[in-house]
């Protein structure tokens, strides 16, 4: 067996447009059961792996705001609700 090249990580653009790739795929219904299954799984795994680069960008977010000095201070990002 020859070994596996070490897939490189793909962007957070590109992983996001194979899923939209992937829905539109599933959208029109005409793929075999055995390769939506397939289809959905990746899917589902590309999701997971977008939700956890948003979550980790949104956690190096910062808002700057001033100090008492006046001078900027950066506190972590809180999402106005």
């Amino acid at each position: 067996m020859s070994p596996r090249k070490k897939e490189e990580k793909k962007s957070f653009e590109e992983q996001l447009g194979r899923l939209e790739e992937i829905v539109a795929l599933l959208e029109r219904g005409d793929a075999p059961l055995a390769d939506s299954l397939a289809l959905f799984e990746e899917g589902t795994g590309l999701a997971g792996a977008c939700t956890a680069l948003l979550d980790e960008a949104e956690q190096k977010v910062v808002k700057l705001q001033k100090g008492p000095d006046g001078e900027p201070v950066e506190l972590p990002f809180q999402a106005e609700e």
